[in-house]
């Protein structure tokens, strides 16, 4: 389906060394604050506490920090959690407390609501509450969920994920090799990096919160990205065949145009859908949402920017794609 057809090619690898320059700026940009700034470790790798709080009005945030601080804790974590009365924490382990964390936390927070803090066990489970009652009786703060997650734990996840990217290059490069030519694999695999160092780029320079649901989402920018490029490789070898007089700029220029209209439908689409999580989703998918936004919008561009221009660069011709046909001799395999 197309909802239009652009009649003349534009010509993309006339202006590919620009754009590529323009690339390889970004992301030597990216590498230094990757560098300089680090990646902002979620609790899930770095150990710690998350804590799901609930108050019956609005919560005061900056309060909340400054009874944090308070106890140690020089930069907490105090985000809306649904609606503005639910508060999550996270939290670093504090030196020498261990697992008491939580509950120190919660009767700080439960003192500085005026209250005190009592665990009430539900009827008909052996479930226990804790919650911060004041002198009248009334809930002031109630807490609802407690995680702890070990530096072991957070060094194990973060090596597993490590691990889960270096297996996605690894099989796309092979799958690109045997569907096209080992050519066709270096740019893909080149142009797929360069999206996933470019986001994670992002997230070290605004030391935006990089958790397991971002690393997932790097992971589907990936596979996302490298269907780009396939599209275009497929359409590529389809030129080849098709169009014997063209040079190789001209089959590839041809080949990007001619896929224009798939790749508004199919990026928009997906964009859409991205964009309502990341503005309605709330803070669980918030991050998860922005590193595929910023990942679709590379894909498109190192697709056609950055791979085929590589892939022409490296020297694609008909006969990588296209193998030649073997004449018959004149006695067509016959031995006298």
């Amino acid at each position: 389906m197309e909802f239009f057809k652009i009649k003349r090619d534009i010509p993309f690898m006339r202006h590919a060394l620009i754009f590529n320059v323009i690339s390889a700026l970004t992301f030597v940009a990216a590498v230094f604050f990757l560098w300089k700034n680090g990646l902002h470790y979620s609790v899930e790798f770095t150990g710690g506490t998350v804590m799901e709080l609930s108050y019956p009005k609005a919560a005061d945030q900056e309060k909340i920090r400054a009874t944090l601080r308070s106890i140690g804790y020089e930069a907490p974590e105090v985000t809306s959690f649904g609606t503005a009365r639910d508060v999550l924490l996270r939290l670093p382990p504090a030196d020498g407390t261990g697992g008491t964390d939580a509950q120190r936390v919660f009767g700080a927070l439960c003192q500085a609501e005026g209250g005190t803090a009592r665990q009430i066990q539900n009827e008909g489970d052996t479930t226990v509450r804790t919650n911060c009652v004041n002198a009248a009786g009334q809930e002031v703060l109630s807490l609802k969920r407690v995680e702890f997650v070990g530096p072991s734990v957070g060094e194990e996840l973060a090596q597993n994920g490590l691990n889960a990217l270096v297996m996605v290059v690894i099989g796309v490069m092979a799958y690109l090799a045997l569907r096209f030519e080992w050519k066709y694999a270096v740019s893909a695999i080149i142009a797929n990096l360069h999206d996933v160092v470019i986001i994670l780029g992002f997230f070290a320079y605004f030391q935006w919160e990089f958790s397991l649901t971002v690393l997932a989402a790097v992971l589907a920018v990936l596979g996302y990205s490298v269907n780009e490029s396939v599209v275009i490789f497929d359409r590529i070898r389809e030129n080849f065949r098709k169009q014997r007089k063209m040079s190789v700029h001209e089959v590839i220029d041809n080949a990007i145009t001619s896929t224009i209209s798939r790749t508004i439908i199919t990026h928009g689409s997906t964009q859409m859908m991205v964009l309502s999580m990341l503005l309605l989703g709330g803070h669980t998918l918030h991050n998860f949402a922005l590193a595929l936004t910023i990942g679709i919008c590379f894909g498109i561009y190192s697709s056609v920017f950055v791979a085929a221009a590589i892939a022409m660069w490296l020297g694609v011709k008909r006969e990588d794609l296209i193998k030649p046909v073997k004449e018959r001799d004149e006695t067509d395999g016959a031995v006298v």
